[in-house]
């Protein structure tokens, strides 16, 4: 049976989510980390949307996102998953399929718990124990927001200058902001939750790479 068209549409928010197929690695070393990257670059520059928040995790990825072209999106979806399954087909001899199904698209509110959906994808590292904090993980926008560093990829959070008439404060705001409780529990309903005891032992192998780089 064909599968149903994906449900996306014109300027609207979302949080999307990929995940290596039987919870496999998809990230071994940090260059394989900075590549899909530089692809989601390459890409997001020839089918543009506003990314507001991100986190590459071993096994999986996180963007919160919105549309301009709905299906030029998912055309976006579709280069950026391909083009990074022939580098890692190629640079680790990979054989059978690499990308779980599809891509999850879950619609996200524009409201006041946007941006704590943001941080809350941007803490999956700290989390996962990846790194003691959220700043020392390159692989995530929490830099940008928490301490100001530039991320060219990066649509600020529609509700961030909330956060203080200033810089500072805005970044010091945004290093305190709380999680509420609902967030927390619609995200854990969201991941593949029953997959974490083989997402923690194949992770390994990324934690150990951070651990070199830091």
């Amino acid at each position: 049976m064909p599968r149903s068209p994906r449900l996306l549409l014109l300027q609207s928010y979302y949080h999307i989510m990929t995940r290596g197929n039987n919870c496999n690695v998809v990230f071994r070393q940090d260059d394989d980390y900075w590549y899909f990257l530089d692809l989601l670059r390459k890409y997001k520059k020839l089918h543009p949307f506003d990314l507001y928040h991100y986190s590459l995790m071993p096994n999986h990825t996180h963007m919160q996102v919105r549309t301009k072209n709905a299906p030029d999106f998912a055309t976006f979806m579709k280069k950026l998953n391909l083009a990074y399954f022939y580098h890692y087909k190629q640079k680790y001899d990979w054989v059978g399929h690499f990308w779980q199904d599809r891509y999850k698209s879950q619609p996200i509110g524009k409201d006041s718990y946007f941006i704590q959906c943001g941080k809350y994808i941007e803490l999956n590292s700290s989390r996962a124990s990846l790194v003691k904090k959220p700043e020392d993980y390159p692989f995530s926008s929490y830099r940008y927001y928490a301490y100001g560093k530039p991320n060219n990829l990066i649509t600020k959070d529609i509700f961030y200058d909330d956060l203080g008439k200033t810089k500072e404060k805005r970044e010091k705001n945004y290093r305190k902001l709380i999680i509420n409780e609902s967030i927390i529990v619609n995200y854990k309903q969201l991941i593949w939750g029953s997959d974490k005891q083989r997402y923690l032992e194949r992770q390994k192998i990324s934690r150990h790479s951070i651990n070199q780089m830091n």
